[in-house]
């Protein structure tokens, strides 16, 4: 499917967990059915499973496989917990810039920066606190651009610090936050360029 082709691409950037033997399904095509499952509501790994089954005959034309069968719920696991954040959030910041860059308006838009927790993220058993992620929003276009971590100990102000360097925002660009953000430091500091 070629609306899936730029993103497929992108994804076969993302390093493979697995060994080099036995990799029976190519990582770009289950990570792509992946989102595609979750997107759709799937909230487990049997969910996906069940996706792609359901799907297969469908995907299997779009995107030239042969695949006979789903990965097993427990291949998907392995698969999506051995993969590394930080290239996968690259990977979709990649995706996220081409999709702003090609659908934004000639007008400058603006770009919201919220913090939220994430459901059932919390374990008690080892007292880790709920984990929050901070996200950037584009407007315009409704596209989320990136997303980084809030550290445990921390809260909001310095992720969006983070965020905002990282995305590198030019001078004179309308960015909303929260009420926290208002202290004399944060609105008075310099763009900060764009990292590398």
């Amino acid at each position: 499917m070629a609306a899936f082709s730029p993103l497929l691409d992108m994804l076969a950037d993302v390093p493979d967990p697995r060994r080099a033997e036995g990799m029976l399904y190519k990582l770009p095509h289950v990570l792509l059915f992946s989102i595609l499952a979750v997107v759709t509501g799937c909230n487990s790994y049997r969910g996906i499973v069940t996706f792609i089954d359901v799907h297969r005959h469908k995907l299997n034309a779009a995107f030239g496989l042969n695949w006979r069968r789903a990965p097993a719920h427990t291949a998907i696991r392995y698969i999506l917990r051995g993969l590394d954040p930080a290239a996968l959030e690259a990977v979709f910041r990649r995706h996220a810039a081409q999709l702003q860059a090609a659908h934004a308006a000639p007008e400058r838009g603006s770009i919201a920066l919220d913090g939220k927790t994430l459901r059932g993220s919390f374990d008690n058993f080892r007292d880790r606190a709920a984990a929050q992620v901070l996200s950037a929003f584009a407007t315009d276009t409704a596209f989320v651009l990136a997303h980084v971590d809030i550290a445990e100990k921390s809260n909001e102000i310095p992720a969006a610090q983070v965020l905002l360097a990282e995305l590198g925002i030019a001078a004179g660009a309308i960015v909303t936050l929260d009420a926290m953000h208002c202290q004399k430091n944060i609105s008075r500091s310099p763009p900060t360029p764009a990292l590398p």
